[in-house]
């Protein structure tokens, strides 16, 4: 067997890669900078900081950049974080919002006695991350992994809530033409307007409702789960047959609210810091 500590064993072989890849994220950490962040920089410039060859700055750079860790403006020439880096950072986001979210979940479910989800937004369509029901509860199709139409859902309805009009407008003709074809007969929700109604009073709420909008005897409630940037990054829905969710459709979207904002204080969200349960459960 080959000594480890043999010039040519892999122990020894890996010293200059580790080195290699040091000096690869000491690239990476520049261009991640705030100041940095938007604009880019150039090969040059990046070597000024870190007081290294230009040309061992380049030569990084496109090994970077064929990787997807970095990429290159084509008319200024400078560089940014690559889109492999900003996959690698939603799905370890995500990953820790579900681990942090469950126990609310099932909070939730003792309070409703009803199935509850994590939901997130997809292009136009929502996917579920989690889902909790109760110990009673049958389960049949799963609906984690799977996604839906979001104009048909309250999560999807949440999910954009606080968009910006201009932003809003423009994504919603796309993501209303794929969902005409499956809408339900109580959709209500049909042209743009119709929309920027709805997020308006889910913003007045606080949370969304739909009854038998994505499903016939189907309602459900939703509310958001915000970051410590105060930005939107999940909801958390409830959804039950009409017959026995219906008569309490208020509550249980306060209550959902209510969740959602202590898990929008443990994620850094300084807006909900400070409020109790009760003081969320008491809007809107």
């Amino acid at each position: 067997m080959a000594d480890p500590t043999s010039p040519g064993s892999p122990r020894r072989s890996g010293t200059p890669s580790s080195a290699g890849l040091r000096r690869d994220l000491e690239i990476l950490d520049v261009l991640a900078r705030p100041e940095h962040a938007a604009n880019g920089l150039g090969v040059s410039r990046i070597a000024e900081i870190l007081g290294r060859e230009k040309s061992q700055v380049s030569r990084a750079l496109k090994a970077l950049e064929a990787e997807g860790m970095a990429e290159r403006d084509l008319d200024s020439l400078e560089y940014r974080l690559g889109w492999r880096l900003y996959a690698f950072a939603a799905r370890t986001t995500e990953a820790r919002l579900t681990h942090l979210a469950a126990p609310y979940l099932r909070r939730l479910v003792a309070r409703l006695n009803e199935t509850t989800h994590l939901c997130v937004l997809r292009g136009s369509a929502v996917l579920t991350l989690l889902s909790v029901s109760p110990s009673h509860a049958f389960r049949g199709l799963g609906w984690e992994g799977v996604s839906v139409p979001a104009p048909m859902t309250s999560a999807g309805r949440v999910l954009v809530s606080d968009w910006a009009p201009d932003a809003l407008r423009s994504w919603a003709d796309a993501w209303l033409r794929e969902a005409s074809a499956a809408a339900a007969p109580h959709q209500h929700i049909r042209t743009v307007d119709d929309l920027v109604r709805e997020v308006t009073a889910i913003r007045r709420r606080g949370y969304a409702a739909v009854d038998e909008e994505f499903e016939v005897g189907l309602v459900g409630v939703s509310a958001p789960v915000r970051d410590f940037r105060g930005m939107i990054v999940a909801a958390i829905n409830v959804s039950a047959p009409k017959g026995r969710l219906g008569p309490h459709l208020g509550e249980a979207g306060r209550r959902t609210l209510a969740i959602a904002r202590e898990l929008s204080a443990e994620l850094g969200h300084p807006a909900a810091r400070g409020q109790t349960p009760d003081q969320a459960t008491s809007d809107g």
